[in-house]
């Protein structure tokens, strides 16, 4: 036996049950947004630490101390923004992170900051 509401109420629920689609597609459309920013941080995060070790290298032990410095800030920046990303991928449901490793092209020095190897 199914139990339906009265023909007077389903207008109504009806309507509710649009308001809730129109709800979670905002959240999604939030969402996927917000993953976009947090993917544009990391590549240019990237792309600044990659025109750095270009032009200085990647081994802090050719460097000079305001080279060391300028690097361990772009290291810092870079792992900042791959962590904020790697929360939001897992906010939308992206639980692994190995395509976007290899998408960014996101160096050991980074990943080695977050805690992974």
């Amino acid at each position: 036996m199914t139990l339906r509401p009265p023909s007077r109420y389903r207008e109504r629920l009806t309507a509710i049950e649009e308001s809730c689609d129109a709800l979670g597609y905002e959240i999604a459309a939030e969402k996927a947004s917000s993953l976009g920013r947090a993917g544009k941080a990391v590549g240019e995060a990237m792309d600044a630490l990659r025109a750095f070790e270009s032009e200085h290298g990647s081994n802090n032990a050719d460097m000079g101390e305001t080279a060391r410095r300028e690097r361990a800030r772009l290291l810092k920046r870079a792992a900042e923004a791959t962590h904020a990303y790697f929360i939001q991928r897992e906010l939308c449901g992206l639980r692994r992170h190995h395509d976007a490793i290899a998408l960014f092209g996101i160096p050991p020095a980074v990943l080695a900051r977050l805690g992974a190897t």
